[in-house]
């Protein structure tokens, strides 16, 4: 993208310089397809250089997708390029104009980005308290037996503790009375 800008501003100034005008090519791309196609080798140039694996893993080369996306050759590009550039006030335009679209779409882009961190931290939220109450239930369903288990030992207990037979057990109680040694009924 560096290197198609820096190529732009010289031919500008290059014809900048130049009192005489541009001639109209024969083949001459329209002022916006113009300005699509210079959007699109923006964003494929900056895919280019920042994730190159991407262009090499789908072997394309961006100025070929786009002249045949636009059905244009680099000639008819290059010839249209310049006579664009001869006017510079419109050139600018257009520059400004592929700007606001980039900066529009990236707004757009961030916003998605924004509501898939969210969408997804919220997912990873929920999986958490959907862990913290699995461990609150496991630690449940442990207390419960643990308490079963000592209910069952005090139980235990007081099987042991009981007569095993009724009639062991007195029904009257008699009680002795010694006074001076003599017992006393």
């Amino acid at each position: 993208m560096k290197k198609t800008v820096s190529f732009l501003v010289i031919v500008i100034l290059l014809f900048s310089c130049k009192k005489d005008g541009v001639e109209k090519p024969d083949r001459l791309i329209d002022k916006e397809v113009m300005e699509n196609i210079i959007y699109d080798m923006s964003l494929l140039d900056a895919i280019k250089y920042n994730e190159p694996s991407i262009t090499e893993k789908y072997k394309v080369n961006p100025k070929e997708f786009i002249y045949k996306k636009y059905k244009v050759d680099s000639t008819q590009f290059a010839q249209s390029n310049i006579y664009y550039a001869s006017d510079f006030d419109g050139y600018k335009a257009m520059y400004d104009n592929v700007i606001k679209r980039i900066e529009a779409k990236k707004t757009v882009l961030d916003s998605v980005i924004k509501k898939e961190f969210k969408r997804d931290s919220l997912v990873k939220v929920k999986k958490e308290q959907d862990s913290i109450k699995l461990a609150k239930k496991a630690a449940l369903v442990k207390k419960k037996d643990s308490l079963q288990k000592i209910k069952k030992k005090d139980s235990l207990l007081l099987l042991k503790k009981k007569p095993k037979n009724k009639k062991e057990v007195p029904t009257t109680i008699k009680s002795k009375v010694i006074k001076n040694g003599v017992q006393i009924n």
